[in-house]
C-alpha cells in the first residue's frame, strides 16, 4: 500500500471526525428533530470514489464507532450505523451498476440514511406511526445530498488519483 493512499485514508478519517464535532455543535436547521447537514457523508463519497469501497465502508465504520463512543452513546451509534450501512450499500450499487452522477448518488445516499434510522426507531418504539415521518426526512436528504454531492464532485475533481 503506497504511502500516498494510507495518509488520504488518515486525513479523510480525520476529517469525518471533525465534520461530525462540528456538526454536533450546530443546532438543528429546522423545526424537525433528526435532521442533520450530512457533512460526514462529504468523507464517504469522497473515498468511494477516490479510494474503494472497501476503503470507504471501513471509513464509514471507524467514524461512526469513534462518534459514538466519544459523542454519543450505544442507541445513538445504533441509529447512526444502521444509516450509514444503508446509505452505503445504495451509493456502492448505484455507483456500480448506473452511470448516475455523484450529486443523484449522494442524494440516494441521504434519503437511504433516513430510512435506516427510521426502520430502527420503528423497531426500537415497535411502532409504524413514524412512517409518516418519512417525508420530512427524505425532503432534508435530498436538500444535504444534493449539497454534499455537488461539494463531493468537486472535490473528486480536485483531488488526484492515488494507487
Amino acid at each position: 500500500m503506497s504511502t500516498k493512499k494510507i495518509a488520504l485514508r488518515s486525513l479523510l478519517i480525520a476529517l469525518a471526525l471533525v465534520f461530525s464535532y462540528i456538526e454536533a455543535q450546530i443546532p438543528a436547521f429546522v423545526a424537525i428533530p433528526g435532521m442533520k447537514l450530512g457533512l460526514t457523508n462529504l468523507v464517504i463519497v469522497v473515498a468511494l470514489y477516490k479510494l474503494s469501497s472497501m476503503d470507504a465502508i471501513v471509513l464509514n465504520l471507524i467514524r461512526v464507532f469513534i462518534v459514538g463512543i466519544t459523542f454519543g452513546n450505544g442507541v445513538s451509534m445504533l441509529y447512526a450505523m444502521s444509516g450509514a450501512i444503508l446509505s452505503f450499500i445504495t451509493m456502492v450499487l448505484l455507483k456500480k451498476f448506473t452511470s448516475l452522477h455523484v450529486v443523484a448518488i449522494s442524494v440516494a445516499g441521504g434519503i437511504m440514511h433516513n430510512v435506516g434510522q427510521i426502520l430502527v426507531a420503528m423497531m426500537i418504539l415497535e411502532s409504524s406511526k413514524l412512517l409518516w415521518y418519512l417525508p420530512f426526512l427524505w425532503a432534508s436528504g435530498i436538500v444535504s445530498g444534493a449539497i454534499i454531492g455537488i461539494v463531493s464532485g468537486l472535490t473528486i475533481k480536485r483531488l488526484p488519483d492515488i494507487k
